[in-house]
């Protein structure tokens, strides 16, 4: 072999059999060079490979679960039967198998070298940000046939953990390298709760702004158990933090500039972080209700899922536990989620049948073969034998965001019957069919119903009329009363925004923005970003990013157009509102499509007008339909950024929907709301007009009414205008003003 090598005299022998052995039995055959150090500037690291038990080189650590802690080293709720971060497993049911010897390359990290003089170790040519960036792309193309593919992450078992496992060891280099450069930036970057990290510089720490959002929440310790078992309040604390970074993450990348081929997923890098943070409930898989998860709650991201222990798999569609069976262990459906991915997927209001996975449906680099009896179809076939109830989440189009999905937890379902047969493509398909269990409030069905009254299929009870605004709005308010014999709430004019009867004057001119077309981020030039801090306060979907104590919304002379991404409370409704008649609280407001968080509802319309005119107003009546923004407000308690903050007013706005007004009008007080009001000013020239826009405090599902909090009266007369408050919040302060 070596001389048909090292000669030319003739072809080598190709007949001869080489002694092949696995990679991970070679050695290395060439040996480094005294003296090497592999993170010295301009040399690389040597070829490394060690078993996930150790020992391990120098420079290099194990991460979970390429690593096996001892009994005391593992955490309470990473036991042996039910692993941090691992689903799925293959065996002899798919479960519970250990880690083989080999593992893959990527399991092991090397240290990156310090970066050259002057460039930035997180920048876009450090090494950090190049593998960061490689994977992310690797999970985005899964992601995508995922959307088509629902019920099928991956052919291979396990896949998953593994992408979840690359990513976030990505994440934590990110991290680290960044970490490596926070003396230099320390000045412009700090984390401390009150201080504001500089989002909008090119180098940003992420593991500040993780600290900066948990710093500027009521901080929720999540202990074994609280991890272990969930309830309303940690759901809802985990949602509204994953939420909140994956903005700001969003936020922070969009103003950088696209890498081609790289598609950004701040979706899964936010829900990798808080599972590395621990900031997870439910972690342990099971079978039923999951504490702190309601019938009809909603999603906008597979990840808060994961989060909260609904459905564990971030791309897959069924989730499945091993339960054991006398001395053997068997695959069982926990919970599926359906959203159109497989062919001739039957949804009805309490009849799904559901495809199995598998088969290369969607898999367009691969032959479409048949569907086999194993992994998630193998526990729905056993969950139909044992007669155990599965969670059933529906993936539905986002009507905000069409490209978008919206999923609804529909309840407790069991498996009533299975079968095969032949797909689209000729080959055999598992057929499972999921009767609803009775006695579960509604949810899917009143999607469905929903869509009827769009399409017009069908009437909506106790319509009195189509468009309360006689359109005066881009979508139509129906006025609805399916309580009593009222017909409607007394005369007013409806108009959408509001009326100043002057502008206020500003001490020093403004400069308005010339975006021809609309405002990007990262544009230093743009004077709208500038007064907000060098950064747009939406997000590309158009939701608010933080609670802010005040945000600068481009006004009237600027060249931006009105779809610009900073005129958001100026584009009118983008969900179908209804007002409704109450059973105790009067008309109320609510909404038919479901409401992301920090997703914009209305603005507060009506006459400003000033104390004088509000002390003549003076009847009961009248102050129904007063906006004060000089109350004093609760802290929400539940938003970071500096919600709890006092609202920075520039000058009193008092806000009369009494006889002008808009939809705001009927939102009734809560002491618990799901709505915010953010004031919004648009300047112009030597004017300025302060706006009072409303926008989600979470996730709101449809017919869910919207609630804010009127706030607290100072003067003397606050006794005079104290009624009770019928809001039944466990938080209720029993009156409101």
């Amino acid at each position: 072999m070596e001389q048909s090598l090292g000669s030319d005299s003739g072809p080598a022998d190709k007949s001869r059999v080489l002694n092949v052995k696995p990679l991970r039995c070679l050695v290395p055959i060439f040996p480094s060079p005294p003296n090497f150090s592999p993170f010295s500037p301009g040399q690389s690291a040597p070829f490394v490979c060690a078993n996930p038990s150790g020992p391990f080189p120098s420079g290099f650590a194990p991460f979970y679960p390429f690593f096996s802690p001892t009994d005391s080293e593992r955490p309470p709720e990473q036991n042996s039967q039910t692993p941090f971060g691992v689903h799925n497993q293959p065996g002899p049911f798919g479960f519970n198998n250990p880690i083989p010897g080999a593992v893959p390359i990527t399991s092991f990290r090397t240290p990156p070298p310090p970066p050259p003089p002057g460039v930035a170790a997180n920048g876009d040519t450090g090494p950090s940000r190049r593998n960061y960036q490689t994977h992310t792309t690797g999970i985005q193309s899964q992601s995508q046939s995922e959307e088509a593919d629902d019920n099928e992450y991956s052919e291979t078992p396990n896949q998953n953990a593994q992408y979840l496992s690359s990513f976030s060891m990505h994440v934590t280099d990110a991290e680290r390298t960044s970490k490596a450069q926070r003396s230099k930036s320390k000045s412009q970057k700090r984390g401390r709760k009150g201080q504001e990290v500089n989002f909008s510089s090119p180098e940003v720490d992420v593991e500040l702004i993780v600290s900066s959002i948990l710093n500027s929440c009521n901080l929720m310790v999540f202990d074994t158990f609280r991890r272990a078992d969930g309830d309303k309040e940690s759901v809802g604390y985990i949602l509204m933090v994953y939420d909140l970074l994956r903005r700001r993450i969003t936020q922070i990348e969009d103003g950088k500039e696209a890498t081609p081929g790289v598609t950004r997923r701040p979706d899964l890098r936010s829900g990798t972080i808080l599972m590395n943070k621990g900031i997870r409930t439910n972690i342990k898989k099971r079978i039923g209700v999951v504490p702190g998860v309601e019938v009809g709650d909603i999603f906008f991201f597979r990840m808060e899922m994961c989060l909260v222990g609904l459905h564990a798999p971030c791309m897959a569609g069924i989730d499945y536990m091993g339960l054991k069976i006398s001395q053997e262990e068997e695959p069982v459906a926990v919970s599926i989620v359906s959203s159109g991915g497989y062919e001739d997927n039957v949804e009805d209001g309490d009849v799904l049948i559901y495809s199995g996975q598998g088969g290369n449906i969607y898999r367009k680099d691969k032959q479409i073969i048949d569907q086999k009896l194993e992994r998630g179809n193998l526990a729905l076939e056993k969950s139909l034998h044992r007669g155990n109830e599965v969670r059933v989440i529906r993936g539905l189009r986002d009507v905000v965001n069409p490209t978008g999905k919206v999923y609804v937890y529909d309840g407790l379902y069991k498996i009533q019957e299975s079968w095969v047969e032949k797909g689209k493509a000729g080959c055999n398909v598992f057929k499972y069919k999921l009767v609803r269990l009775p006695g579960q409030p509604e949810a899917f069905i009143t999607w469905k119903s929903i869509q009827q009254w769009k399409e017009g299929l069908s009437s909506r009870a106790g319509v009195i009329l189509p468009d309360l605004t006689s359109g005066a709005e881009n979508l139509p308010v129906s006025l609805v009363n399916d309580v009593d014999d009222e017909k409607g709430p007394a005369y007013f004019t409806y108009f959408p925004s509001l009326r100043y009867s002057k502008p206020v004057n500003l001490t020093e001119p403004s400069f308005s923005c010339n975006c021809q077309g609309g405002c990007l981020p990262g544009n230093s030039n743009c004077s709208c970003i500038k007064k907000n801090g060098g950064y747009i306060p939406y997000n590309v979907a158009g939701v608010l990013v933080n609670n802010k104590s005040l945000i600068y919304e481009c006004g009237p002379c600027c060249s931006c157009p009105i779809n610009c991404r900073n005129r958001i409370s100026q584009a009118g409704l983008k969900v179908r509102l209804e007002v409704f008649k109450t059973k105790d609280k009067g008309w109320g407001l609510r909404s038919w499509d479901p409401i992301r968080a920090g997703a914009f509802i209305c603005e507060y319309a009506g006459e400003v007008v000033n104390d004088c005119k509000v002390e003549e107003l003076g009847s009961e009546s009248e102050d129904d339909y007063i906006f004060d923004a000089t109350r004093t407000y609760q802290p929400l308690g539940v938003l970071p950024g500096d919600s709890n903050k006092a609202h920075q007013v520039p000058f009193p706005l008092i806000i009369s929907a009494k006889n002008v007004g808009n939809v705001a009008r009927f939102m009734n007080h809560s002491c618990s709301p799901n709505v915010f009001w953010q004031p919004a000013l648009r300047e112009s020239n030597s004017e300025s007009y302060l706006h009072i826009a409303f926008f989600a405090i979470r996730h709101i599902p449809p017919m869910t009414e919207l609630t804010y909090d009127y706030g607290i009266i100072q003067s003397g007369k606050a006794d005079e205008r104290k009624k009770r408050c019928l809001c039944g919040s466990l938080k209720c302060r029993g009156h409101f003003y």
